[in-house]
């Protein structure tokens, strides 16, 4: 792995039969301090040091073509084949059991009193603010929550000339639009019905309908838009690159994915995705993620070097419930 560095050396001037152009030494030295300017170095607490150079602020445009290719060389790469063979194999495990998923989180959902639509107050046309919890946790993986977190990472590096959190800010952006790029796609492949309209027609786990038409998927979307989640995706992404960017706060990630738990749940007993829809976007949201954020700074020890996923069905009984899911550890 290539690592960045810059080297800052003292020039000794000897003077012979010519005079030594000084101002021409100062303008030299003046370059130097500059190109050392343009770079931030941090050092972690497990003493691996990082690299950013200072963001640009279109890179979450210009760096999206080759993240776009390199989050899909790692879905293809030969030592990930197991993990997404493991998505794959969740995903079918788990589709014999949706509809059966799908009321029992909605039966739970009544007994701790959640409503089973998400409801929200618009402000001025834009803003959304949720009206209780269940449309709280709905919230967290609109792609909102993402600008926002990105303007307040954005906001602090500009104030603090924080080159790191003005990456993560880029990053989210990105994150954003590469999340919509897959799922979009994928979405209008499967041509999956959400739960809520299936059960309006009676079908149960949801009707398939492979490539619908544009003007078909944009006029009924919920027709065909359950698979893979989108929010998931998006949220996944969004956490993998703050947690991947600040490492040494270990609370990221068990609030990231406590909170990306309650989201799942929320999309089951509102009837909004079935619980098939997961682990793919889980799968996705974490690649694009890594893919981002390891484009933005060189380390010591590797931008990210081989990560080791594991990926786990899991059944068990809870609240008199049955439940399975699908477990992804990293």
């Amino acid at each position: 792995m290539k690592k960045l560095r810059f080297l800052l050396f003292p020039f000794s001037v000897m003077i012979c039969a010519q005079e030594v152009d000084t101002l021409q030494v100062k303008e030299l030295q003046q370059d130097l301090s500059k190109d050392a300017l343009k770079v931030q170095t941090y050092t972690l607490k497990d003493g691996s040091v990082r690299t950013y150079p200072k963001p640009k602020l279109f890179d979450f445009i210009t760096k999206l073509p080759r993240n776009f290719i390199d989050t899909n060389k790692d879905f293809v790469a030969k030592d990930h084949a197991y993990y997404l063979g493991g998505a794959v194999a969740s995903t079918l495990i788990l589709l014999p059991f949706d509809q059966k998923l799908i009321d029992n989180s909605r039966e739970l959902g009544e007994r701790w009193g959640m409503d089973k639509d998400n409801n929200y107050t618009k402000v001025g046309g834009v803003f959304k603010i949720p009206k209780d919890i269940g449309s709280t946790l709905y919230l967290i993986g609109n792609g909102s929550t993402l600008v926002l977190l990105g303007i307040g990472f954005g906001t602090y590096g500009l104030i603090k000339n924080d080159y790191r959190a003005q990456a993560t800010a880029s990053g989210l952006m990105e994150s954003l639009i590469l999340s919509g790029v897959f799922t979009q796609t994928i979405k209008r492949i499967t041509g999956r019905e959400s739960p809520f309209i299936a059960e309006e027609n009676g079908n149960k786990g949801g009707a398939w309908n492979p490539f619908p038409s544009f003007s078909a998927f944009g006029k009924n979307t919920s027709n065909y838009d359950a698979m893979p989640s989108g929010h998931l995706t998006t949220f996944m992404a969004g956490i993998t690159v703050i947690a991947d960017n600040y490492p040494d706060a270990k609370w990221i990630k068990p609030v990231g994915y406590t909170l990306a738990g309650a989201l799942c749940f929320q999309m089951m007993q509102s009837k909004v995705h079935w619980a098939s829809d997961y682990p793919l976007a889980l799968l996705m949201g974490y690649f694009i993620g890594k893919t981002i954020s390891k484009s933005r700074y060189t380390s010591s020890e590797g931008t990210i070097g081989k990560t080791k996923y594991k990926l786990d069905l899991m059944a068990s009984r809870q609240w008199e419930y049955n439940m399975v899911g699908v477990k992804l550890s990293f």
